[in-house]
Parts: C-alpha cells; structure tokens; sequence
C-alpha cells in the first residue's frame, strides 16, 4: 500500500473553473467539512486538492478481461 499523503497548504487555487454536480454519501461529505474546518479551507477547496492529487497519482490498469 502506498505511504503517500495529501498535504493541504494554506495556497488558495486560483484560474479558470466551471460548476460541475456530483452526489457524495454523507460521511464523505461529513469527512470533507471536518478537513475545510481543521485546514480552514472550503469544501470546494479540498475537493480540488484530493482531485488533483488522485489524477496525479492515478494507476490505471489496462488488462482488458
């Protein structure tokens, strides 16, 4: 298992943006508020952060079944 962490700066994300809608179970949601208000960061920017973090470190497997 890997051993990385996501570490939340206090740098704010600054560009271009669009709305997209997702749906998230409740306890995610619940965890994403606890990091916004232990970082004091919204919940928009944590959602970034972790997005941005999954796509960097993202794995794919190709082995097609």
């Amino acid at each position: 298992m890997s051993e990385k962490k996501l570490i939340i700066s206090s740098k704010k994300f600054r560009g271009d943006s669009s709305v997209v809608s997702v749906r998230l179970p409740n306890d995610m949601i619940e965890s994403l508020d606890e990091i916004a208000n232990q970082t004091g960061r919204t919940r928009n920017e944590i959602i970034i952060k972790c997005l941005s973090f999954s796509i960097e470190n993202i794995q794919i497997d190709s082995d097609e079944k």
